[in-house]
């Protein structure tokens, strides 16, 4: 095999190790930045990268990017549940590789795979060809909006489900079908802040659609994550600052203050 250029990996967990092994499959030398180094080491070592995945938990991504290195600051990938242009606009970031990544790896378990990760940017392609060689799909985007669409997506069904998830508990499948009018309510919340929050607004009809249909798609996924209340509490902070409404996510914050 011919190796490409180095490929850098901050935060080795489960998911970048998913990403460490699959570009070391397509043929990338693979340095891994670990919670116990520095970036600015790391850059010492490798000063010119091809790319710089960041895989950091969600909670330290806006600090991680704050220390970027400056010489890797033009090469990075970036992914996270809640990714939108504005997250790396504040850190100052320009054109990444940014991508809605649609599987997930637990400890101890196989990568379960929900539907294709949509990636664009100057990297696509070694994401794309990184996930081709462990065997999950992938698709480059035509465009900036193109993108955009799968990340507000992706935002979308994980607010929801979590969201939502603090009233109805149980499984992706049966919100769908046993709370429905639950989850649009929170859905529809959930666009109304993110049309503040990007340069794109929701097609609402769409996205509805496409949260049904996923929802369908992965039904045994469980809506409640461990961070579902912190995520309330992120979004009613938004809300409140540019007094927003959202009467549905306002009454399970109550609920959830009494309980």
């Amino acid at each position: 095999m011919t190796f490409s250029e180095p490929v850098v990996v901050v935060g080795v967990g489960q998911m970048g190790g998913v990403f460490a092994r699959g570009f070391l499959n397509a043929g990338h030398p693979v340095y891994p930045v670990t919670s116990d180094m520095t970036m600015a080491d790391a850059a010492r070592q490798v000063p010119e990268p091809q790319f710089v995945l960041v895989a950091v938990p969600e909670n330290v991504l806006a600090e991680t990017l704050a220390r970027v290195p400056g010489p890797w600051r033009g090469q990075l990938g970036l992914l996270q549940n809640e990714l939108l242009p504005c997250v790396w606009e504040k850190a100052g970031i320009q054109n990444p590789t940014a991508m809605a990544v649609w599987f997930e790896k637990k400890k101890g378990t196989d990568v379960h795979v929900f539907q294709a990760t949509a990636v664009y940017g100057p990297n696509a392609a070694i994401v794309q060809a990184g996930l081709k060689a462990v065997d999950i799909p992938c698709d480059v985007m035509t465009d900036e909006k193109a993108l955009l669409v799968a990340l507000i997506q992706k935002t979308l069904y994980v607010l929801t489900i979590n969201i939502a998830g603090l009233v109805s508990g149980g499984t992706t499948g049966g919100l769908w079908a046993n709370h429905r009018e639950l989850a649009v309510n929170v859905a529809s919340d959930i666009m109304d802040l993110l049309d503040t929050v990007t340069p794109y607004a929701c097609d609402r009809e769409k996205m509805l659609a496409f949260l049904g249909d996923i929802l369908e798609k992965v039904p045994n996924h469980q809506c409640r994550g461990r961070v579902a209340a912190d995520r309330l509490a992120r979004v009613m902070a938004h809300a409140r600052k540019n007094d927003l409404q959202l009467s549905t996510l306002k009454w399970i914050a109550q609920r959830e203050i009494r309980e």
